[in-house]
């Protein structure tokens, strides 16, 4: 089964490319991605890498924490799942109708 990852603290120049060479030497790269602003395209220094394998994600999360990528001294972990939200109204403020 797989695992995700989250990598926090990433350089602006980091790209998928180079995120996934540094975790390729843990397993096999199921996905990866920089997550970029929608209207400046510009990285938000953060990124997931799903690992095909648990044991390979649990040894790249102790070997990569704190490690250096792209001149950066990068955060690893297990990547929580985020709780999808109704966004039907919008989000903002609906006033009672009376």
């Amino acid at each position: 089964m797989s695992k995700k990852l989250y990598v926090g603290n990433l350089s602006y120049q980091t790209t998928e490319d180079s995120l996934r060479r540094a975790f390729s030497a843990y397993g096999e790269i199921v996905s990866c991605s920089v997550i970029v602003d929608r209207y400046t395209n510009q990285s938000k220094g953060f990124g997931f890498v799903e690992l095909a394998d648990d044991g390979s994600a649990v040894t790249a999360i102790e070997e990569m924490n704190g490690q250096s990528l792209d001149g950066r001294q990068i955060r690893v972990n297990e990547a929580n799942d985020k709780p999808r939200t109704d966004r039907g109204n919008g989000g903002g403020y609906r006033p009672q109708r009376w």
